[in-house]
């Protein structure tokens, strides 16, 4: 069965620095493709003899509605799988990239960069609310996207095992926007309040410690094991192959960090991978 995966998002979300990642990754890319040749490409990939079994494919955003005809259209080729991934940013983000690049807007017709910026935002939502995989590159560099992609669609022997990956962050500077799930951490006692606490994190054994002996702590991992036994196989089932998690806390500094780790040590015991990093640990 051939991989199809549409790559599509805001101009100046970094469709084309995506499709580099993918090109390193074995993918064959074909970038800045016109959606009315997705049927085109699905027919040569799944010919006899063809080589090519993962493909990606950059679109614009210039005909949503044409593109989302054109991914159901393909998701009903038996000999297909299809995943969409979406790239998104913050309009104050997509403007400052404009400016910097002075690159012209595919919707500038409409007024000025920021009314054409809000109208492509409009017009893609139902393509975004397609996607298998969203990720917000407001605050990712070029190096970091990379890893995100890595994480996602690195073409292994597996490609029906799911991926998950799991973020802990903090309340005050904002809740990730690409995730699957949010858990909200705060009702745990903070070791911010603890003097010889404070200025630990989440990783120091102190820390661990002073969380995971409370009663309610404990009585959260076990519902959250539960939880994830009944969700990740229903998931699988559904061919979802990537997942992402989010646990937050007031800072990103403790308690977020302590759970985030007892959850990628819950799913290594259900026997799911997953790669978990702490957005705000330093902050």
């Amino acid at each position: 069965m051939s991989e199809f995966l549409i790559i599509a998002g805001y101009s100046g979300a970094g469709r084309s620095e995506a499709a580099k990642s993918l090109d390193d990754l074995g993918w064959f890319v074909i970038d800045n493709l016109p959606s009315q040749l997705i049927p085109k490409v699905a027919e040569l990939a799944t010919a006899p003899g063809s080589l090519t079994s993962q493909v990606a494919l950059v679109v614009g955003s210039e005909s949503p509605n044409e593109t989302l005809e054109q991914i159901e259209e393909l998701k009903v080729n038996a000999d297909v799988s299809v995943k969409v991934l979406f790239l998104t940013a913050d309009k104050e983000t997509l403007i400052r990239r404009y400016e910097e690049t002075r690159r012209r807007h595919p919707y500038e017709e409409l007024g000025s960069l920021s009314d054409s910026i809000s109208a492509e935002i409009n017009l893609l939502k139902d393509l975004r609310g397609s996607s298998n995989v969203e990720i917000d590159t407001s605050h990712l560099n070029v190096h970091e996207l990379n890893r995100r992609l890595i994480e996602a669609f690195t073409i292994d022997s597996s490609p029906t095992s799911l991926q998950t990956r799991i973020v802990s962050f903090g309340f005050k500077y904002g809740v990730p926007v690409d995730v699957d799930l949010v858990f909200d951490c705060r009702f745990l006692p903070n070791p911010h309040w603890e003097d010889e606490l404070r200025e630990k994190t989440g990783e120091d054994q102190q820390v661990k410690d002073f969380l995971l002996e409370k009663e309610i702590a404990k009585k959260f991992i076990s519902q959250l094991e539960s939880m994830l036994d009944l969700l990740m196989p229903a998931y699988q089932q559904e061919g979802k192959s990537y997942l992402s998690l989010a646990i937050g806390c007031t800072g990103g500094k403790h308690r977020s960090v302590v759970m985030a780790n007892e959850t990628e040590r819950i799913l290594a015991d259900l026997g799911f991978i997953s790669k978990v990093s702490h957005r705000d640990i330093r902050k």
